[in-house]
């Protein structure tokens, strides 16, 4: 049976530096092939370089549909691309337009392909196809306004609206919650089942390969470790690289090392009411976080889990000041919290941040040295310039960094890099309290461990407190105290981690522990 496509002897370069070798493949129509490794195995490059949609320089062979990819001109690949092949990236948000709406967008993509201009009801159609509610209003709005895992679906829906051959799905559940992580990836099983598409996806969800690949090619620096079915790779792993990329993946019944001990109150928040202005043309305010109480300790990590747009985000931003709030009683030390303009600095030193995209949230002209002393600039303006290089130096230690990274720019980190620099800006100032919002959902799962390994060692060291946003509910059980569940706005439940995972009395907590094993 001929393959719908067949990758031979691969390789790849980016400005002469070789970041795949010998890679090969086939996938038949209906079938799914995974790629797996950690960032930078090369996983990426290989599904986008023979497309012509990454700076990568393939040779070697990628047959599509008989016709040989490398070495085409950008004129023929892009007709390739238009008519036979669907992409579905990593961050929905960055690869949809932000000024146009979702049913602009979808019909764009209907007439690069070559087909007539849809129609409305065409367009509502598609979006019903992929799950989306109310699909008709979702025409009308832009992508900011839907969440994650609905940006997803839109992105879906545009990648297979020109009935392709082949589906490439580059990390398409990064950054989803668990319950919609599974949705989405049923979603494509699902739609490969229907339209007989061959797909290949990139992933390091490798607990979600063996239920939704038939083949997967385990990479390592660029070569392939390890392939073959992909039930009897994820379960008998026979290279200790795969062994270890399994391993790394936390789990609702690993072993839980002891947490440290808790102090004093220091953050305490009730009644806290966030809402912003409904999308669109229609009238009124939307109640993203209605009434909500939450307290964290000295030392004592909170975490806030739920699916999207459940309102952990808004919550946490609120109660740190980073984000608005209606009303309700915010206090620190059993005073009442300002607003962050009127806040003194050792007030705003108390509670720092860490982003869910470590490169995204760092300055892309400066330096690491300068992004990282930052926050002394203006938290402690009595240090002079040395004593801020050796808080630089002593926080890029601590974290676990080579002090010469310090004249590197973001662009020349890994992900895991990125991370570690954005925790050190976080620490250098000298916080009581991170506040992490997903910092490891977009990270590969050797170093989403290496990153939770610091956050363990910090908190016994520093006694830090962290309130912990996540919708990773074995990362929750790892680092965190207590769970809060966040459903619609609402903490539905909250409690200890163990007793809530072990026995969930809320649907919304059944739902995130079940979509976890």
């Amino acid at each position: 049976m001929t393959a719908v496509y067949e990758v031979e002897k691969l390789v790849i370069t980016i400005r002469g530096v070789t970041v795949a070798r010998d890679v090969g493949f086939r996938i038949q129509q209906g079938e799914c092939v995974a790629l797996a490794g950690a960032s930078g195995s090369g996983k990426s490059q290989c599904c986008l370089a023979p497309f012509g949609l990454s700076p990568g320089v393939a040779s070697g062979s990628a047959w599509l549909l008989g016709k040989d990819l490398v070495g085409l001109e950008e004129r023929r690949l892009r007709a390739i691309r238009g008519r036979d092949v669907g992409f579905v990236f990593q961050q929905p948000l960055t690869a949809l337009t932000p000024h146009l709406t979702i049913g602009r967008q979808l019909s764009e993509a209907w007439q690069q392909a070559g087909a007539p201009r849809p129609t409305r009801a065409e367009l509502a159609e598609a979006l019903a196809r992929v799950g989306l509610d109310r699909p008709g209003e979702r025409l009308e709005q832009f992508p900011h306004r839907l969440s994650g895992g609905q940006r997803q679906r839109v992105m879906i829906a545009a990648a297979i609206a020109h009935r392709p051959k082949l589906l490439i799905a580059d990390e398409p559940t990064t950054a989803l919650d668990a319950a919609i992580r599974a949705d989405i990836l049923g979603l494509l099983s699902r739609l490969r089942a229907e339209e007989g598409l061959a797909m290949l996806l990139v992933s390091h969800d490798l607990a979600a390969l063996a239920d939704h690949a038939d083949q997967v090619v385990v990479l390592n620096d660029g070569r392939v470790e390890e392939s073959g079915d992909a039930r009897t790779v994820m379960a008998t792993p026979s290279r200790p690289y795969s062994r270890a990329l399994i391993a790394a993946s936390p789990r609702l019944d690993s072993p839980r090392a002891p947490l440290p001990p808790v102090g004093a109150p220091l953050i305490e928040a009730r009644g806290i009411h966030v809402s912003f202005p409904r999308p669109g043309w229609r009238r009124g305010r939307v109640e993203a976080v209605a009434g909500a109480d939450i307290h964290v300790a000295e030392g004592e990590a909170l975490a806030l889990v739920g699916g999207s747009g459940s309102g952990k985000s808004t919550l946490a931003r609120a109660i740190a000041r980073l984000g608005p709030i209606d009303r309700g009683d915010v206090r620190w030390r059993g005073r009442p919290l300002p607003a962050r303009q009127a806040m003194p600095p050792a007030a705003r030193r108390g509670i720092q941040p860490v982003f869910q995209d470590p490169v995204a949230s760092l300055d892309p002209r400066w330096r690491v040295r300068d992004i990282i002393a930052e926050p002394l600039r203006h938290l402690r303006p009595e240090l002079d310039g040395a004593r801020r290089a050796a808080r630089v130096a002593a926080a890029l230690e601590e974290v676990g960094l080579d002090p010469a990274l310090a004249d590197r720019r973001p662009a020349t980190l890994s992900g895991g890099q990125a991370q570690r620099v954005a925790i050190a800006r976080a620490l250098v100032s000298d916080p009581e309290m991170l506040l992490l919002d997903e910092a490891t959902s977009a990270l590969d799962v050797l170093v989403a461990g290496r990153v939770l390994d610091l956050l363990e060692s910090l908190q016994r060291s520093r006694r830090l407190a962290l309130l912990f946003i996540t919708h990773d509910l074995a990362v929750a059980r790892r680092l965190c105290h207590r769970i809060a569940v966040l459903d619609q706005g609402k903490i539905v439940e909250e409690g200890p981690a163990e007793r809530l995972i072990t026995a969930p009395a809320h649907a919304a907590t059944r739902k995130l522990v079940a979509a976890s094993h």
